[in-house]
């Protein structure tokens, strides 16, 4: 019998090895709770949506899944080819679904998958979806049994359709964006799919004008090769960043594995921190857009938030990490935007959930309606908010360790740390230190890999790097 410890929801999804953990037979079980829960909520009737990313055998995992949901005499629209979990998402909306699962590992290695369930309002499950879900696979687990119908007969019954997704997400992004004029704005564009499931896109929507998109690693490949991961960060992001370096492009924009984060690169191939990315997405609401509305971050987003948030007189709301936690808020405020350090935004008018197409369009734009290029408004955002530097360190913990709890970390906080005076420790999530002048770090583990995640904010690279290396030792790591 599977071991249903295996099988846990972290910040966004089930993630495991593929063949150890991540096999056909706990795909069944993960969808099999999906099933009994919308049976459950009495959201059956309204279908479920099932895409799925570039990796390995992520098809077939999509196709099982779909087997279990007409087994329950679900009917099911399994996407006919590679669909971006916010088109996914969106689908979900536009179909007015029960429910949607999207097979992928978004930005985790090439040897992983993993399983995301999205509920009827096309956001990240919440920390109450997860936990009924969970119960709902360990019972089937329990039972031994899922229900299952071979995918020919479902289709010849019309129990699982397969259309091709796009349609209604591209109608949508043309009502929220001046496509025509960021195609005609004679923009040259480094985009970088990193071999995911964003490949094409970007190039799709932004053809037939003035513009030129130059796409790299467009093709899919699920070795994600010439990288560790498909996360759009610096590292990562070479091949875009010597494009850019080599002259004649004015920024490049990377998706990750799914593509619902967002990474840029200014004109000179520099990387734009995702902290400075999504403030300046903010601040294109809240000056270029004239828009009004709250703002919401996560607690490893930017400080520089809080600021817009004074300036323009809205309110700004933290929540701990994840967009399990976002999305409810974004919902709850009616937010005009909301983010999190790992480069996933969303906003009004869209999904309760990250974007990556959609951020990198509405840069574009930002772009396009200011004349500036990335540099530029980097220093704009200076001049708004003051400098503000940032950076992470991710720490490998080894086989088993267990990372320190945040209550452990904070026991042990001295009243100073890097030459700072350490005001007050949040224990939320991890362990967030709040030092005097605002600056901040943090020490967490990671939700989705065996990782300790150290983080830091303040007024110059040098103390960045101090912060961080204080919290570290603090860690014991």
């Amino acid at each position: 019998m599977p071991d249903t410890n295996v099988i846990k929801f972290g910040t966004d999804g089930w993630r495991a090895l593929i063949a150890r953990d991540y096999t056909f037979a706990n795909v069944r079980y993960c969808a099999e709770g999906v099933c009994r829960l919308l049976r459950e909520q009495g959201l059956a009737g309204r279908g479920l949506v099932i895409g799925h990313d570039t990796r390995y055998g992520s098809a077939d995992f999509a196709a099982e899944a779909a087997q279990v949901a007409a087994g329950h005499g679900i009917h099911t629209y399994l996407f006919d080819r590679v669909t971006p979990t916010p088109v996914t998402s969106y689908n979900l909306l536009h179909r007015k679904a029960g429910g949607g699962i999207v097979i992928t590992a978004s930005h985790n290695s090439g040897a992983w998958n993993g399983f995301k369930y999205k509920p009827e309002y096309a956001g990240s499950a919440s920390p109450e979806v997860t936990a009924a879900l969970e119960g709902h696979i360990t019972d089937a687990v329990r039972d031994g049994a899922t229900k299952w119908m071979p995918l020919a007969e479902a289709r010849a019954k019309q129990l699982v359709e397969m259309p091709a997704p796009a349609g209604p997400y591209l109608a949508n992004l043309a009502r929220i964006l001046d496509l025509d004029g960021m195609r005609n704005a004679g923009l040259r564009i480094v985009v970088d799919s990193m071999h995911g499931a964003g490949g094409g896109y970007l190039a799709g929507l932004l053809y037939g004008g003035s513009t030129r998109v130059t796409e790299v690693r467009g093709e899919p490949d699920p070795l994600f090769p010439g990288m560790g991961q498909p996360e759009p960060i610096t590292q990562n992001l070479w091949p875009a960043s010597a494009a850019l370096r080599g002259g004649g492009h004015d920024v490049g924009l990377a998706t990750d594995g799914d593509a619902d984060r967002l990474g840029v690169l200014g004109e000179r191939g520099e990387f734009i921190t995702t902290l400075q990315t999504f403030s300046l997405l903010a601040l294109h609401y809240l000056e270029v857009r004239k828009e009004r509305g709250p703002l919401v971050r996560s607690l490893t987003q930017s400080a520089m938030l809080d600021r817009l948030g004074e300036r323009y007189g809205v309110p700004v709301h933290v929540t701990p990490v994840g967009f399990k936690y976002v999305g409810p808020v974004m919902m709850r405020e009616d937010a005009l935007a909301a983010g999190e350090e790992s480069g996933g935004y969303a906003f009004r008018g869209n999904i309760p959930e990250r974007d990556g197409i959609l951020s990198a369009l509405l840069f574009l734009e930002l772009m396009v309606r200011t004349g500036k290029r990335p540099s530029e408004l980097v220093r704009w955002l200076d001049e708004v908010v003051g400098p503000h530097f940032y950076d992470r360190w991710d720490v490998r913990l080894g086989d088993g360790a267990k990372p320190p709890t945040g209550k452990a970390i904070a026991e042990k906080a001295p009243n100073e740390l890097a030459g700072l005076k350490v005001e007050r420790v949040d224990t939320t999530d991890g362990a967030r230190f709040i030092f005097e002048r605002g600056f901040w770090g943090l020490v967490r583990p990671s939700g989705t890999e065996p990782l300790l995640r150290i983080y830091a904010e303040a007024d110059s690279p040098d103390r960045v790097k101090r912060i961080l290396g204080a919290l570290r030792e603090t860690a014991g790591a």
